[in-house]
């Protein structure tokens, strides 16, 4: 997968207002209602990650994680990011997440 340019990554951010770029990643914070939903959105997140073979960098802290993607393999940012991005952004509305 070919790494995004800064042009391009600009383009794609505006689709996923809810991440912000930190120089090779994109990141979001997920605020989830409790604990439990919080697992749960990982676990939804993982079937997501497996089936794109792009898995995230995930720390929980109670109900809030705290999500990285980048694409290792391409040194940067791609568009398989910005894909897991909004499949996570529909995961996290589907729970009831902020964020």
């Amino acid at each position: 997968m070919d790494r995004l340019d800064d042009a391009a990554i600009s383009t794609r951010l505006s689709g996923v207002p809810e991440w912000q770029r930190a120089g090779d990643e994109i990141r979001r914070t997920v605020v989830a209602p409790d604990f439990r939903t919080a697992i749960a959105i990982v676990n939804d997140v993982a079937e997501q990650a497996e089936s794109l073979d792009h898995h995230p960098d995930i720390d929980i802290r109670w109900r809030r994680l705290h999500l990285a993607l980048t694409t290792h393999d391409a040194g940067g940012l791609t568009e398989r990011d910005f894909t897991l991005a909004a499949r996570i952004d529909a995961i996290a509305a589907d729970h009831g997440a902020t964020g």
